[in-house]
């Protein structure tokens, strides 16, 4: 008995090998583009990370030196305290004040993208503008605090970034500054997302402004709320510029992050293998951050 093959059958089986064939094609660039700029790199700086090199001569191979040292350590465990005290800083006073912000600006009906710009104007500022902007109004003898004094107020005209008591807060203040515009923009489009009908409701209902926001507004915006929370931790761990432009991690380490540290060891001391090793922690706390996250996302708890 002959078995006939339908040759529509081969045309389509053909077609489909093109269309997978041409997807891997057009996937390519970015693939060797992710490879030569993140993967090998990383790859790499693991490599270095277990290495004694000064950036200058042949690295010499030590396996796991650099981390013991790290363990040992007390300005690492320092400057990763201030990594922690930055995540909870941002966590918290600039969500807050991006929350509040949009919640008053999604009442105003006139003249809204007018606040809308100011707010987001110190956002797309360079830092090198804003950090040379605030250290002139802190300038403790011709700054705010300083002018002040001269009016009788006294007790503002203090070294905000030269004293190790409040260095660390006052760069968070001015890089908070700097940001939390952004987060009120982005709150704002998400509150315009929630359905009108459950304000409707609510005010039927009796609730209040802030009882509405806070039983229908917050639980209508938590996907965009817990993804801003989930990068502002991400973007906690590496934080380097407006701490060194303002401070370089001093005085004394008062105000050094693991990113200012990695930077000093490999361009200032030119230990690059121990500032490798500080990056991989690195690598390795912002895995662990997004693994949470990860599983918390499995388990609905944004939703």
């Amino acid at each position: 008995m002959a078995f006939k093959i339908d040759s529509r059958v081969g045309v389509t089986t053909a077609y489909r090998w093109r269309q997978i064939l041409s997807n891997y094609v057009f996937l390519a660039p970015v693939v060797a583009l992710n490879l030569i700029v993140i993967v090998i790199p990383s790859l790499t700086s693991v490599y270095i990370s277990m290495t004694k090199w000064s950036g200058l001569n042949q690295p010499e191979f030590i396996g796991l030196a650099n981390f013991d040292r790290l363990i040992n350590d007390p300005i690492y465990w320092k400057s990763l305290s201030h990594n922690v005290i930055w995540t909870i800083f941002f966590l918290t006073i600039p969500v807050f004040m991006g929350l509040m912000g949009a919640f008053l600006l999604s009442g105003i009906k006139r003249f809204q993208m007018v606040y809308r710009v100011a707010f987001f104007i110190p956002y797309v500022i360079a830092s090198v503008v804003n950090t040379e902007l605030w250290r002139t109004l802190l300038h403790p003898r011709h700054g705010i605090g300083a002018w002040l004094a001269k009016q009788g107020i006294e007790g503002f005209d203090i070294r905000v970034f030269g004293s190790k008591h409040t260095a660390l807060y006052g760069v968070a203040f001015v890089d908070s500054w700097h940001f939390w515009g952004f987060l009120v923009i982005v709150y704002l489009a998400a509150m315009y997302q929630v359905q009108p009908d459950l304000y409707e409701v609510a005010i039927l209902e009796g609730a209040s402004r802030f009882q509405r926001f806070r039983h229908v507004t917050v639980p209508g915006i938590r996907p965009t709320l817990v993804f801003t929370l989930l990068m502002i931790m991400i973007w906690s761990v590496p934080a380097f510029d407006y701490i060194y432009l303002l401070t370089d991690g001093g005085p004394a380490h008062a105000s050094e992050v693991l990113g200012t540290y990695l930077y000093n060891m490999s361009f200032f001391r030119f230990e690059v293998g121990y500032a490798a090793s500080i990056g991989v922690t690195m690598a390795l706390i912002t895995a662990c951050i997004v693994a949470i996250f990860v599983m918390l996302r499995r388990r609905g708890w944004e939703i």
